[in-house]
């Protein structure tokens, strides 16, 4: 169970299924990575929203990786236990013309940057935020050959934007190619569900993380273990689905977590369904990664015995 450092640089910002990785580790191995903000630490404090638009595009999401895993497979399941995702106390959030879930009112590019105290920022007064770092981007490398832009996410993970993944959640990906090959980056060190303007808090920020293998246990697409909260003291089990059209992740996220139910609680399909529909809530994640909705399905563990998925 060895301990590595990645540094931030050098960055890739498309998913290839040919990159070399960075690293190669072995299953129960942890890598405190170090990543740029979204911009690939293009953005810095005090910059203004002409110099914003003028940056390089193309560098957006800058992730850092690709680490490779000793013995991954394809048709395996990548374990990523987030022991920790900490901000470096600033980020900013920019509108983008042409871009976000109300491009066609807000038409005039911005740029708002905060301080992060902490827990908090109060930079947006009288609004106090709280905050609660995640990745927006953790995945493996895609199954199909050549290059291809981070901004939709899929069955491989990638720019899923799901908030719940924070310190203390467990992300269970597919793997489709030998290694795994996993990159993560785009910190929040806050986000709504939706992420509506296009940015929530981006930031740079430190991700701490241990991987674990489970061999022939294979799985369509992301599912996670959300830490506890407030509301969900135990935490959820949250199945999560990207697709162009939102209905059509709603009911394949629903679709699979009746699934999981039965398959692991030994519960009829049926009656699954039903349980779902009275305890399940279904959560726009992200509505902005055009031209993916991503979609999680989410169930407190609280109302169902305790079991492990592998």
């Amino acid at each position: 169970m060895a301990e590595y450092t990645l540094s931030a640089e050098p960055t890739h910002s498309v998913w290839n299924r040919d990159l070399a990785p960075r690293l190669t580790i072995d299953s129960s191995d942890t890598v405190h990575f170090h990543c740029t903000d979204a911009s690939g630490g293009q953005v810095h404090p005090g910059m203004t929203a002409e110099e914003f638009t003028a940056i390089d595009r193309t560098r957006i999401h800058a992730l850092t990786g690709p680490v490779a895993i000793h013995g991954a497979e394809p048709g395996d399941v990548l374990e990523v236990d987030i022991l920790e995702v900490r901000h470096l106390g600033w980020g900013w959030t920019s509108i983008i013309t042409g871009l976000g879930f109300l491009k066609e009112r807000f038409t005039q590019p911005y740029l708002f940057h905060w301080q992060l105290e902490g827990e908090v920022s109060h930079s947006l007064a009288p609004a106090i935020v709280p905050l609660r770092p995640f990745c927006g981007v953790m995945g493996v490398a895609p199954p199909e050959p050549g290059e291809f832009r981070t901004r939709p996410p899929g069955a491989f993970g990638g720019n899923m934007d799901v908030r719940d993944l924070s310190t203390g959640a467990k992300l269970y990906l597919p793997i489709f190619n030998a290694g795994a090959l996993f990159s993560c980056g785009d910190a929040h060190a806050a986000q709504g569900d939706g992420e509506v303007c296009i940015n929530g808090i981006e930031c740079p920020s430190e991700a701490t993380l241990r991987f674990r293998l489970h061999k022939g246990k294979s799985i369509p697409a992301p599912i996670l273990e959300a830490p506890p909260r407030r509301a969900h003291p135990e935490g959820e089990w949250i199945v999560v689905e990207s697709h162009p059209d939102a209905a059509t992740a709603a009911r394949n996220a629903t679709s699979r977590i009746i699934d999981l139910i039965a398959s692991h609680w030994g519960i009829l399909p049926e009656h699954a369904y039903i349980l779902c529909s009275v305890a399940m809530d279904l959560r726009l994640s992200q509505v902005v990664n055009e031209p993916m909705v991503t979609v999680a399905a989410a169930l407190p563990k609280s109302i169902l015995p305790a079991r492990s998925l592998f």
